[in-house]
């Protein structure tokens, strides 16, 4: 596991980018929850700093609405599509993410 960032940086429903080892991560805060992902929508590559965070643990692209299950990267929708889920430990304020 790797220091990615503070508890108190991400707002709660929020999102941020880090790098973490020279690898891009889009870490999400819903409910206290931290979760860890891809930066792009498997899709066709939009960004997910500006999607949408729909029910709690849910991430929602903005450009053609795909909407993945950031626990499992399962898109419901459409099962060929797999958003890319780093493990998260917290451990105090320091969020750490497993990098494969």
């Amino acid at each position: 596991m790797v220091f990615a960032a503070k508890v108190s940086e991400i707002p709660d429903w929020g999102k941020k980018v880090v790098t973490v080892n020279g690898q891009e991560i889009l870490l999400v805060k819903t409910k206290g929850n931290i979760y860890a992902c891809e930066t792009e929508c498997p899709h066709q590559g939009a960004p997910l700093s500006g999607a949408l965070l729909k029910e709690e643990g849910h991430i929602s692209c903005q450009r053609h609405g795909y909407r993945f299950n950031l626990r499992t990267g399962d898109c419901k929708e459409f099962p060929e599509c797999t958003l890319k889920i780093y493990p998260v430990e917290v451990a105090g304020d320091d969020v750490m993410v497993g990098l494969e």
